[in-house]
């Protein structure tokens, strides 16, 4: 009796449905070395928004994406984790356009077993940071690598994402994590310290003056270039600011404007941290860039000039290199901001 062959449309959606066949993303990370390092005030009595606190202090040596995660890398996640089904919202329809059409990734299919979801990045927008994603995505994308990528746990890993602590707004990154959503200081050491010269910048620009808000790829060669204030009027590529000094001192790009970027600090109790500003903020020449400036949201919050980028534990042949790094570096701390 001849065998019966399945349509390819049949079982490129089971395949996919499966997760088979979905390519690993690569997140491209600068490493943090400097150790030990003091941290600074940063809030509203010195200047900024936010309960005050000491930012950017960290114990260890980590390594930190050089970009926002874009949406050719969420839509590879979402591939990977969403096609059949999407219990935890990691897909929201603002993604295929909202606000001003911002959004930037695509779904079709109907998220059932045959006809499953498919994700991809609009034309042109591959490169744009992911926006329109919760604190709450970004720790199940930090999962998912965590766990190895494919079909990885999305609710376990670096974070327990139990529904309890998820209403109670109580997740804190586990012990062994090997990639999680930047913590408030391995977020503020790479936008603001220089450890050359053992100081604390109040711009992600090397640059104690507001980075130059214009088109890509910048012209300002001494304070950098941004994307913020609706100089450009939509989100640009992740790194798309080539001038220097647009990137920071250890070398991350786009920590002021693009997109508001979560952390994991808790502010009163209800709302996660933002860092960096977006590209439709404008404030007082670039207020909301500044290192003294905290702002939050609800973490299941989502909206267009929101994203994120991780933070990833060094690889243990690297640590030996991180720490010669920072021998004989003296760590002195700024005066305090007016």
């Amino acid at each position: 009796m001849n065998a019966k062959v399945m349509p390819v449309a049949g079982l490129a959606a089971i395949l996919l449905a499966a997760g088979a066949g979905v390519a690993d993303i690569t997140i491209e990370t600068v490493p943090v070395g400097n150790a030990g390092n003091t941290g600074e005030w940063s809030g509203e009595s010195y200047g900024g928004n936010g309960p005050d606190r000491i930012c950017g202090a960290v114990a260890d040596e980590y390594r930190i994406g050089k970009y926002e995660v874009t949406n050719a890398q969420y839509s590879e996640f979402l591939n990977a984790v969403a096609t059949v089904g999407d219990p935890y919202g990691l897909y929201s329809t603002e993604m295929g356009g909202g606000w001003n059409d911002m959004g930037g990734i695509s779904r079709t299919g109907s998220g059932t077993a045959p006809d499953p979801w498919v994700y991809g990045a609009r034309s042109s927008r591959g490169n744009w940071p992911v926006n329109y994603v919760s604190f709450w995505d970004a720790c199940r994308f930090a999962n998912w690598l965590h766990n190895g990528q494919g079909t990885g746990n999305t609710e376990d890993g670096a974070y327990t994402l139990t529904p309890a602590d998820i209403a109670n707004n109580t997740v804190i990154r586990n012990p062994g994590w090997q990639w999680a959503v930047c913590s408030e200081d391995e977020w503020y050491k790479a936008a603001y310290y220089d450890a050359t010269s053992s100081v604390y910048y109040d711009y992600p620009t090397g640059s104690d003056t507001a980075p130059t808000a214009q088109l890509p790829p910048g012209t300002d060669m001494t304070n950098g270039s941004a994307n913020y204030g609706y100089a450009v009027g939509y989100l640009t590529d992740v790194g798309a600011y080539k001038a220097k000094p647009s990137d920071s001192p250890y070398g991350t790009f786009d920590q002021g404007g693009n997109v508001w970027e979560w952390n994991e600090s808790i502010l009163y109790g209800s709302s996660r941290a933002l860092r960096g500003s977006a590209y439709s903020f404008t404030g007082y020449i670039g207020y909301y860039l500044r290192a003294a400036d905290r702002n939050s949201c609800g973490p299941s919050g989502e909206g267009d000039a929101i994203g994120f980028r991780v933070s990833e534990v060094p690889e243990p042949c690297s640590l030996a290199v991180l720490a010669l790094g920072s021998i004989g570096i003296l760590v002195r701390r700024r005066g305090i901001r007016r």
